[in-house]
């Protein structure tokens, strides 16, 4: 890899959180609302992982990402007011965290401007978007694009972040891309007849592997993106094991760790090259269709 981290540093790491709160099991099945324990489950998130991920994060000195669905910002104001009021990034993440694959562009319009207007009814214009489930369409970059968004983190076509353009051509978003190995939901996700295969895996499991991923990043100058949940990983052994990481992850020395935001504006400011992602379409005569690779520079 050839890209360019500033200050001499030799990768990037950003520590996001998915604030999903109650939004995801909702927009799953409304009728999970008479679940109470269900309910609570997820509620754990705001009221006691939020609290103690930003004790944490003040702890290491690290500023964070936090992606929350407007319905939470509209349910938990007060935790969105803390995580701001601590410096942290906060970016939309929908706004009951809807299933987006396959919608139109007039329904993700909706959700999006939704989920914008709860946002900005707290001070917050945020500038990233991350599509619930990593579910983004090929229409979504123009919707974003559209609202003046700098910077999308669904995609899982690279290791370190680019710039590219949407169908219609018009504008770009830097694209810093996720993986669901760097995803806790993948390790530690589990209530009996929602999610999860009922294997919840040892912190100690966990962390070893994401700092493998953290090295290897660091080797080959990468972009390390590691995606949490509150609920999840906001429990205590889960949030010790993560601060290892984190601590484990400075110790490195030379990967700066900073927000999406920050990395977004910096490649804004750095790399030219625009792409245009490729659609592959169904074959009709045994060949995989793809639409032509087009970069632009500026």
């Amino acid at each position: 890899m050839t890209f360019q981290w500033p200050d001499g540093k030799r990768a990037a790491a950003a520590f996001t959180f998915d604030v999903d709160a109650e939004s995801c099991v909702l927009a799953h099945d409304p009728a999970s609302s008479r679940r109470m324990s269900l309910m609570t489950h997820q509620a754990y998130g705001p009221r006691v992982g939020v609290p103690r991920l930003l004790r944490i994060l003040e702890r290491r000195g690290i500023t964070a990402t936090f992606f929350v669905p407007g319905f939470t910002a509209d349910t938990y104001p007060e935790m969105v007011r803390a995580i701001h009021d601590a410096g942290h990034e906060i970016a939309h993440h929908g706004y009951l965290h809807e299933p987006m694959q396959g919608i139109s562009p007039e329904q993700e319009a909706a959700f999006l401007d939704r989920g914008l207007e709860a946002l900005q009814r707290l001070g917050v214009a945020p500038v990233g978007y991350r599509a619930p489930w990593w579910e983004f369409n090929w229409h979504s970059a123009d919707l974003l694009v559209e609202r003046g968004f700098r910077y999308d983190s669904s995609l899982l076509d690279g290791d370190v972040p680019y710039r590219f353009t949407g169908e219609s051509g018009r504008g770009s978003l830097v694209e810093i891309p996720v993986d669901w190995g760097l995803d806790d939901w993948e390790q530690y996700a589990f209530y009996p007849g929602w999610t999860g295969s009922g294997v919840i895996e040892s912190p100690t499991k966990v962390h070893e592997m994401w700092l493998l991923e953290a090295e290897a990043h660091r080797a080959e100058g990468g972009c390390f993106v590691l995606t949490n949940h509150p609920f999840i990983s906001g429990r205590p052994s889960r949030a010790a094991a993560l601060e290892r990481l984190i601590d484990d992850v400075q110790q490195l020395g030379d990967m700066w760790i900073t927000t999406l935001g920050a990395i977004a504006a910096h490649v804004h400011a750095t790399v030219t090259e625009i792409r245009a992602i490729p659609r592959i379409e169904a074959p009709d005569n045994g060949q995989p269709q793809r639409r032509p690779f087009v970069a632009r520079r500026f």
